[in-house]
């Protein structure tokens, strides 16, 4: 995986990323359409510390660009002022992983992303619901950069303070 070279300063380290990504709901992948021009959707993800995984309808727009292409970016941001900015983009290639669509037939692999997943996003469930539509995709990144501007205005205060 290539390192983030600039920025250093705002940078996550990778402790906090993996904190920041492990509770973040929502992120946004973009894909390539078929015209060539990004197709950006929001989506609930897990992170298991070193992929991301999704479930999409393996019927739809998004599906057949990744078969298509399967090169994409996912961020996951925070914050509403810029001083509070702070994201994760991950870039790499999404893979298929399990039946498609999904039906419930035992899949090593996808064990913990599953669980992870059903304890996220339905905590005190029974488990992940299988409902025929959906299939998993999994992103190893290639590239991670990371930003968090609350330490640039910690590096502010602590510049005027030693003044």
């Amino acid at each position: 995986m290539r390192e983030q070279k600039h920025r250093l300063k705002l940078a996550m380290t990778p402790g906090e990323r993996d904190s920041f990504l492990l509770h973040a709901r929502v992120c946004r992948l973009a894909s390539i359409g078929n015209d060539g021009a990004p197709h950006v959707t929001p989506l609930y993800y897990i992170w298991d510390g070193t992929s991301v995984w999704l479930t999409s309808i393996v019927n739809s727009l998004r599906w057949n660009d990744l078969a298509r292409n399967p090169i994409v970016s996912i961020v996951v941001d925070d914050g509403d002022v810029f001083q509070e900015l702070r994201g994760v983009e991950l870039r790499g290639r999404v893979m298929g992983v399990g039946e498609v669509p999904r039906t419930g037939e035992p899949v090593a692999e996808l064990e913990v992303p599953e669980r992870l997943f059903a304890e996220k996003y339905n905590p005190g469930s029974a488990g992940m619901r299988h409902d025929g539509r959906h299939a998993w995709l999994r992103m190893a990144p290639e590239k991670i950069v990371s930003w968090d501007h609350r330490k640039l205005a910690a590096s502010q205060r602590a510049d005027v303070a030693d003044r």
